[in-house]
C-alpha cells in the first residue's frame, strides 16, 4: 500500500514523499515540499520556498511569495501563485504564472504548455506587469 502523505507546517522544514498517488504538503516559510510519486502533488504555501515534483501526471503548486514550483515529469503542471514567484516544467508539461502588484493584488494569470507561447522546457518563467511570460532568474 502507499505510504501516507507527508505534511509539515514548520518553518525552514521539508515534507517529502516518494509514494505513488500521494501528497507532500508544507506551509512553513523557507521550506520545501518534494514528491517523486506518480499522480501526486507537492504543495507549498511558504514564502521563498519550493514545491518540486518529478512524477508523471502530477502537480507542483506554490502560493508563497518569491517561491518556485518545478515539475519534470511528463504531462505535469507547475503553478506559482505568489508575489514574484516562478514556474518551470519539462518537455510535455505546462506552467501557470501570476503577476501581482506591490500590494500583492492579483493583476494577471496565464497558463501555457511547454512548446507554446515561447515556453521552453527546463526554463524558469514568471509574468511581467503586462501579463506576458518572461524568463525568470
Amino acid at each position: 500500500s502507499d505510504p501516507p502523505p507527508a505534511k509539515n507546517t514548520g518553518n525552514r522544514s521539508a515534507a517529502t514523499n516518494t509514494g505513488d498517488r500521494s501528497a507532500a504538503t508544507n506551509t512553513g516559510n523557507r521550506s520545501a515540499a518534494t514528491n517523486t510519486g506518480y499522480r501526486s502533488a507537492a504543495t507549498n504555501t511558504g514564502n521563498r520556498s519550493a514545491a518540486t515534483n518529478t512524477g508523471n501526471w502530477s502537480a507542483a503548486t506554490n502560493t508563497g511569495n518569491r517561491s518556485a514550483a518545478e515539475v519534470t515529469g511528463s504531462h505535469a503542471v507547475a503553478a506559482a501563485f505568489g508575489y514574484e514567484s516562478k514556474a518551470k516544467a519539462g518537455e510535455s508539461g505546462a506552467i501557470v504564472c501570476v503577476y501581482r502588484n506591490d500590494d500583492n493584488e492579483l493583476v494577471h494569470i496565464r497558463a501555457s504548455k511547454v512548446g507554446e507561447n515561447g515556453i521552453k522546457a527546463g526554463k524558469w518563467y514568471t509574468l511581467n506587469e503586462s501579463g506576458e511570460f518572461i524568463e525568470a532568474k
